[in-house]
């Protein structure tokens, strides 16, 4: 079983957006898992974003936030991980179905595109709403299964 805190993980670029974000969910009294980075020494995002992915993936979490500097990298990065669904939110609406269309486990943020107040609303919608399971879950089993079928017939790169 998923435990109910969110897991958090940002680049260097992200790393000031995490800290806010990270700051908001922990007054709102949300747990909040940091998984860096804490310092401004340049990192490679897809190190941070896969190491979150698997988490999610591992059923440790429910839902996990990753920022760098667009969120396009993150998002790619945590969808390759299998049964993670990850997608880059920049809107209100997007936040919203998000989950509630596409149960994204994940939501990645551009630290570069999207200031602190913005990404903490968006963050809240996002953590506010659920999936739909009655409107989505056929079109959610799809995409797990296009996952399921090439984790069946390709393996990891070594």
């Amino acid at each position: 079983m998923a435990k109910r805190e969110v897991v958090i993980a940002a680049d260097h670029l992200g790393l000031p957006l995490k800290d806010a974000l990270k700051a908001h969910l922990e007054a709102q009294g949300l747990a909040v898992v940091d998984m860096g980075v804490n310092a401004a020494e340049p990192v490679d995002y897809p190190d941070l974003g896969r190491a979150l992915a698997e988490r999610i993936s591992a059923q440790e979490f429910e839902r996990g936030i990753l920022v760098c500097g667009t969120g396009a990298g993150m998002a790619i990065t945590a969808n390759k991980v299998p049964g993670v669904r990850a997608v880059c939110v920049n809107d209100p609406y997007t936040a919203e179905r998000a989950i509630a269309s596409n149960n994204a486990q994940v939501i990645t943020l551009g630290a570069q595109i999207t200031g602190p107040s913005v990404a903490k609303m968006l963050v809240d919608i996002w953590l506010a709403n659920e999936f739909q399971a009655e409107r989505s879950g056929a079109k959610v089993a799809k995409i797990d299964a296009v996952d399921a079928d090439y984790r069946q017939t390709r393996s990891p790169a070594a």
